[in-house]
Formats: structure tokens, C-alpha cells, sequence
């Protein structure tokens, strides 16, 4: 089901241009063709093709029409990320600090906040619902609701992910205080301290952040910009080591904004099997799709109970909203006794809120204008990178989640880049907060979770006009 009715034509010109049916500099067909032979308005079949050119597919040429404009020549860098497959203990202070100077909440064009602003919250529908259980709950809302959730509550979100393809036992299921205490109470749950841990690099800070409060040691996993995780450097870094768990997103990596194809989905659990792995999946962005379809969670695949998988609603409807859940499966019983010792109950209205949320269908409305909101976003963003910074960087094309990975050319002095973005109050987030490691000094994130505004837009053409300058240094 398309959200724009001029998908049905873009989809089309889409998918031929990425198959190289149609190649750069090729006429696409008119207006008027196109509006006969689909039936749609004149105006629906220009945003179509606008849409198409804000996504760098198609070039408008006035008096002229519509040429395909994608080359493949430079879409991709050539140089793959390399690692030494050592265990690492975690020095995160630095990075920590860095991330949480910047992390201003208040800065009304930052591109570093990985939450959805305002504007884009269903700011009524979450009030008047909170309010209405108020009055329909009362005092009951003050006592323990049961330590793994309510049941109720458990059992639609059962439900919802069974409509995915993922089939998992509601009493498995853990209502958690957000998405960081369920990875947290995962990885507590199947490790233990100086243990070695497999994750994606580059990868997401808070992830760092809870490995170096259990005392474990990683092993970073490049992201690469082709095809995502590297399940081969994955398998060789089990041979080698005793990994006690791999931490994952397959859907919308954060950072990078990749997405795993199901046949390296299945791959990965064929060897997680072989080597007894645990995994440990984020699908905290899964319902973030632009796509036609959801995509699937590693635990579709799951043979073996051996996926552990968590989410939240923070991401999707209000960072506020501290209500996550994880499946626990076969290591439900010790995940059960850490979520205990962490806090006796998530809070009543938080979990009352989503329950009625997810019986009367108004969660799944809301994301199909959410995803829309942010695909536009994502296309405004990713162009305004393309046109106004270095030919030679890169800027994934995002399908799906909140971010947009960028890396600018090795000339570049990055700290006085990033000093002149801090003077403009343009706020990416530095690529080295995302690793260990030193790879990341050339790449920031950048985040299309709100309006992009005109003065956005102008920041981000400063940014690009001082990149451009430092270039020719």
C-alpha cells in the first residue's frame, strides 16, 4: 500500500533506474503521459517528480521535461572499513562528555538530536488519552502494576509483532523502562564481567556506554557503506575469539541508516548457531519504514531461540515516553530476576496509554503519517548534503529510522569544520562518537527527526560552503 497515490508511478521509475533499465541522461515520459496513463492529477504527478529529484534520481531541464540523473559511478566509496579483530576494553569518557555537550535539547536546528522534535509528536492524541485514563483509572494508577508488565499489555504487543512475522511468547515478553535498560537486562542476563561482545561499528553510543558499565570487552564489526554489516568478518572474528553475544540493528542501523536483507539475516543466525551466540536485536527503528513494507526482524528467522529482541516507543511517538519491551525467550528467567533488582514496576499510565493506543488502531495511524513526514524530511536533508558539500563525500540514502551517515574527503580538517559548525549553532554528531576506534574522523551524523525549516536549510549550506573551503586549503 503506497502512502503517496504518485508512488505508483515513482516506484516504477525507481526501480528501473536502480536496475539500470533506465540510465543517467535518459527522457523519463511527461506530465501528460504519465497522468494518462495512471490516472492522476497534474499536481500529484509533479510531486512525484519532484520526489524523484529531491532523492537525486531525476533532474527537471526546463521547457525540456524529466532525465534520469543517477550515476553509479561515485555512489559508493571504494576503500572498505578494517579492523583488528582485538578485544577492546571501553574508554568512553570523552566521547561521553562530547555527546552530551552537544546534546542540546533547546537548539531548534540541530541535526544531532535523535528524537523526534515537537511538531512531529502526536502531541493530542498522547495528552487526551493520558487524560481520559486518568479519569477512567484513578487512584489504581498509583498502586505496583506486576514487575514483567501488564499482561494486556504484553499480549498486543504479541500481537503486533505476530502480524509481522515474528512469533513470540507474550509471557516472554518484559515491560522495560525504556530501550537502554532492555538492552541493559539482555546483556546482563547472558554475560558476565570481561566477557568479550560483538557489535556493529560504527555504532550508537549508548550501546558503548552500557558495555563499559557491565565491564565487558568488544569487538567492533564494520558497517560497510555496500553492504552493511560484514557477516564474514563477523565469522572470522569467531573463530578467533570467544564472543558471549552480538548486539545488533538490522533495521536502520543507527548511525549508518543501512538495512539488512533478509538472506544475510539468515546468514548471520546460521552463524550464531554454529558458534552458540546470543543476539541481542534492536528493532527500535523497524517501524520507521519508507518503503512499501516493514522489514523483518532477525527473530522471523529464529529457529533456535536464540534472538533476543527489543524496542520502545520513544522513537515513534515521544522521547518522554520511557516504555520499552524485550523478549527474553529462553533466557527469560534470569532477564526476569535483573529486571526486578532494577525498579519494581514501569510506570501504570505509561503502560495504560500504549495499551489504548494499540487496541484502538490510533498507533498504526499515526505512523503512517509519521513514516510520511519523515521520508519528506529525509529527502530535504539528504539533498541539501548533496548539493552543497564536497562532490567526493558520502551521504547514505536513508530508507527507513531517523539518520543520514556522511562522510567528507580525508583533506578536511575536521576540528576546524566542526568549531565553525558549533559557532553557527549547526549541530551534527561526530563520527568518532560512534567507535573506539579512530576510523570515524571524517564522518558525522546527521538527523531528520523534525521540520526541516528555511534557516535549517541555510545552515546546512554554510556547513557545505565551509567544507567546500576547507577542501581547498
Amino acid at each position: 500500500m503506497f502512502s503517496y497515490k504518485y508512488e505508483i508511478f515513482t516506484a516504477v521509475i525507481e526501480n528501473k533506474i536502480n536496475k539500470r533499465v533506465l540510465l543517467k541522461g535518459e527522457r523519463l515520459p511527461s506530465i501528460r503521459e504519465i497522468k494518462k496513463e495512471y490516472n492522476l492529477s497534474v499536481v500529484s504527478v509533479q510531486s512525484g517528480y519532484e520526489s524523484l529529484v529531491l532523492k537525486g534520481l531525476v533532474k527537471s531541464i526546463p521547457k525540456k521535461g524529466y532525465f534520469v540523473d543517477k550515476s553509479f559511478e561515485k555512489q559508493i566509496p571504494i576503500s572498505k572499513k578494517q579492523f583488528s579483530p582485538v578485544s577492546r576494553d571501553i574508554d568512553f569518557t570523552s566521547n561521553l562528555q562530547l555527546t552530551s555537550a552537544r546534546n542540546k535539547s533547546s537548539e531548534a536546528n540541530s541535526f544531532n538530536n535523535a528524537v523526534p522534535g515537537d511538531s512531529m509528536i502526536p502531541q493530542k492524541l498522547i495528552l487526551r488519552t493520558m487524560q481520559n485514563i486518568i479519569r477512567e483509572k484513578g487512584a489504581s494508577l498509583l498502586r505496583y502494576y506486576p514487575p514483567n508488565g501488564s499482561e494486556e499489555l504484553r499480549n498486543l504487543i504479541s500481537d503486533r509483532m505476530r502480524r509481522v512475522g515474528s512469533f513470540i511468547n507474550p509471557d516472554e515478553i518484559i515491560i522495560t523502562d525504556g530501550a537502554l535498560q532492555a538492552l541493559f537486562i539482555a546483556l546482563r542476563s547472558v554475560t558476565n564481567e570481561g566477557d568479550v561482545i560483538a557489535i556493529e561499528s560504527p555504532c550508537v553510543f549508548s550501546v558503548l556506554e552500557v558495555a563499559a558499565t557491565l565491564n565487558l570487552k568488544i569487538i567492533e564489526i564494520p558497517v560497510q557503506y555496500e553492504n552493511g554489516f560484514d557477516i564474514n568478518y563477523f565469522e572470522k572474528v569467531c573463530l578467533e575469539h570467544t564472543i558471549k553475544a552480538l548486539v545488533i540493528t538490522p533495521n536502520f542501523h543507527n548511525p549508518t541508516g543501512k538495512l539488512m536483507n533478509d538472506l544475510d539475516k539468515k546468514n548471520l543466525l546460521n552463524i550464531s548457531e554454529k558458534f552458540k551466540i546470543p543476539i541481542i536485536e534492536n528493532d527500535i527503528y523497524g517501524d520507521l519504514y519508507f518503503t512499501e513494507e516493514r522489514p523483518s526482524c532477525l527473530k522471523n528467522f529464529d529457529e533456535h531461540n536464540s534472538v533476543i529482541t527489543f524496542s520502545s516507543f520513544s522513537k515513534s511517538l515521544a522521547p518522554g515516553i520511557r516504555l520499552g519491551w524485550l523478549h527474553a525467550g529462553k533466557f527469560y528467567q534470569e532477564a526476569e530476576k535483573i529486571k526486578f533488582s532494577l525498579g519494581r514496576t514501569v510506570s501504570p499510565l505509561y503502560q495504560e496509554l500504549i495499551i489504548k493506543i494499540l487496541q484502538n488502531n490510533s498507533y498504526y495511524r499515526h505512523l503512517r503519517s509519521f513514516r510520511k513526514k519523515l521520508n519528506q524530511q529525509a529527502m530535504y536533508l539528504w539533498s541539501a548534503l548533496k548539493k552543497h558539500f564536497p562532490e567526493n563525500s558520502y551521504f547514505h540514502q536513508p530508507e527507513g529510522g531517523y539518520s543520514i551517515w556522511c562522510e567528507l574527503p580525508e583533506e578536511i580538517n575536521m576540528k576546524e569544520f566542526y568549531n565553525y559548525c558549533e559557532r553557527n549553532k549547526i549541530l551534527f554528531t561526530p563520527g568518532i562518537t560512534f567507535s573506539i576506534t579512530d576510523e570515524y574522523q571524517h564522518c558525522f551524523r546527521a538527523v531528520f527527526a523534525d521540520y526541516l525549516t528555511s534557516e535549517s536549510l541555510i545552515l546546512i549550506e554554510k556547513a557545505g560552503v565551509k567544507a567546500r573551503e576547507l577542501l581547498l586549503k
